[in-house]
């Protein structure tokens, strides 16, 4: 189990589906949500999602994060792509709405970048967030991410073209600002 100040990470079980479904099927939280996952989202999407998701996986791993104080499922996160050759690797998060605003993505997002570099030796850890999507942007910043690319006019939602932002954060940053903190 791996745990910060104020989430932990665990492995999805059965009885997260409901919450998770809810979750991705709110307007506002699907709206940050990269194309690709289908609204409304149904439960035998989510089911067959569940079925996918393996522990001896070499390119993914997937967690459930629950509050530390308590146990209460908030969302999940993943870490994508591994690739073993190039020490990078792709990650996504999702923080249900009524958790927002109170550090959690922070908290879960720090942890989850502690993960890549000590227990999956990464060398850079990469994302990609919709340009509207700011608080996501911050959130990514303060962990240490910096935009790396901007692909204009990528993604169409709600009548018109958004940007594409890649971000990125590297070990030698990440290692800077853990010396800092320490």
């Amino acid at each position: 189990m791996f745990e910060s100040n104020l989430v932990r990470f665990r492995a999805y079980e059965k009885e997260d589906m409901e919450t998770v479904r809810t979750f991705i099927n709110d307007p506002e939280t699907a709206s940050g949500i990269r194309p690709g996952i289908f609204f409304p989202y149904r439960h035998e999407e989510e089911e067959a999602w569940y079925n996918t998701i393996r522990s001896d996986s070499q390119t993914d791993y997937t967690f459930a994060i629950e509050l530390k104080a308590d146990g209460t499922y908030i969302g999940g996160c993943s870490i994508n792509k591994i690739s073993a050759k190039n020490r990078n690797a792709i990650l996504g998060v999702l923080i249900g709405k009524p958790f927002w605003n109170k550090g959690y993505g922070t908290d879960a997002m720090s942890l989850l970048v502690d993960f890549c570099f000590l227990e999956v030796n990464l060398y850079k850890v990469k994302l990609r967030v919709i340009s509207y999507n700011k608080r996501a942007m911050r959130c990514y910043e303060k962990v240490g991410f910096r935009t790396e690319g901007v692909m204009k006019d990528e993604i169409y939602r709600y009548g018109k073209f958004h940007d594409d932002i890649a971000m990125a954060i590297f070990r030698a940053d990440w290692e800077k600002r853990r010396s800092v903190e320490s």
